[in-house]
């Protein structure tokens, strides 16, 4: 009994530790309804609204900020919209 209980806590911390931690969560992520951004990126000097409006520009949307948790770890949102009609034909993107 004793033998396959270490056996089996052996395989759980082992594959637990096998496992990679999340250190290599993206920055930045998104689709086509909105996403967020690492506020850590806004500390660097990264033009986070430029990031925005180039990606839901690729979608035919326009960008709206919805919040920023200006934490550490904290993360900014936002949300692509339609383009109202008489407001041009498709979003603009920013340039660097």
């Amino acid at each position: 009994m004793r033998i396959m209980v270490l056996a089996v806590l052996a395989a759980t911390f082992g594959t637990a530790f096998a496992t990679p931690s999340h250190a290599g969560t993206p920055a930045f992520k998104g689709n086509d309804t909105g996403g967020i951004i690492a506020y850590s990126l806004f500390t660097d000097g990264v033009d986070i609204k430029a990031l925005a409006v180039n990606h839901c520009a690729s979608y035919g949307k326009s960008v709206r900020l919805t919040g920023a948790q200006a934490t550490y770890g904290g993360y900014i949102s936002f949300e692509c919209v339609w383009v109202h009609p008489g407001y041009g034909d498709a979003p603009l993107r920013a340039a660097y």
